[in-house]
């Protein structure tokens, strides 16, 4: 019983996390999803699991039940599920605190936080994701530290406020960073210039920077001071006023933390 897992949601954290716990002997038994045919999709990966078609797990025999929903969505799902006795609800998510499991139908509740970007089209290998475990519960915890280890060499108890601030890290870590892709491509393509030129240089950026810090790491107008480029880099971007702004305050930044 201790080895079994459900989950309630079957999104792109679901779509990995889930087939990782079934290979690493967490038998996954039943996913609910608000889209039935997503649910499905996913049990196609699984080796015995069934689509649930309510979040009435009364009569289920795993042990640990998994949130895996937006974040706005967890409070909800925790409130309205039905467990059985002894059962254990966590949720997977980076920004909300445990308190969102309040109002759950058992005392026994956790956060099992994978700190890593996923879509459904790459995969990804769980050894090298960290995950940051908390409970108020000593049990639990000491549960779901095994279950992480069960997956990935790197697991940490942390609380919701460290927890939060790690988020925040990840976002300008990750998201953001993606987004300064996005608009450089969007520079590119609206230029006729071919983005892969800049795929060595984009390479490069990230591999020195993990390699020897970022606070090191930093080259380009803004840290040399070069006001007459950034000048003329807004000039450029006159066109788009939003994108000009953003690469002021972005500019100014660095200047500010070079100080």
């Amino acid at each position: 019983m201790s080895s079994s897992v459900s989950f309630a949601g079957s999104g792109n954290l679901a779509w990995h996390l889930a087939p990782a716990l079934d290979n690493a002997g967490y038998s996954v038994r039943e996913v609910y999803s608000r889209n039935p045919a997503h649910a499905a999709a996913l049990v196609e990966r699984l080796y015995e699991a069934e689509v649930k078609a309510t979040l009435d797990f009364s009569t289920s025999d795993s042990r640990i039940f998994i949130i895996a929903v937006s974040d706005d969505a967890i409070e909800a799902v925790a409130r309205e599920i039905i467990l059985p006795d002894d059962a254990i609800l966590i949720h997977t998510s980076g920004s909300q605190s445990l308190s969102k499991l309040g109002y759950a139908a058992t005392p026994d509740t956790g956060v099992f936080y994978p700190l890593q970007t996923f879509s459904k089209a790459r995969k990804i290998d769980f050894k090298d994701v960290p995950i940051f475990i908390e409970s108020e519960s000593e049990a639990v915890e000491k549960i779901l530290l095994k279950m992480g280890h069960a997956i990935s060499r790197q697991v940490f108890s942390i609380d919701s406020d460290r927890r939060k601030a790690l988020h925040v890290a990840a976002v300008f870590a990750s998201n953001f960073t993606n987004h300064m892709l996005r608009i450089s491509k969007q520079v590119a393509d609206q230029n006729d210039l071919d983005f892969d030129w800049l795929k060595p240089l984009i390479a490069e950026a990230l591999n020195k920077s993990l390699a020897i810090g970022p606070e090191y790491a930093q080259t380009g107008p803004a840290k040399r001071g070069d006001l007459e480029t950034l000048d003329r880099h807004m000039a450029f971007l006159q066109y788009d006023e939003k994108l000009a702004e953003l690469y002021r305050v972005i500019s100014q930044h660095i200047v500010d933390n070079d100080e």
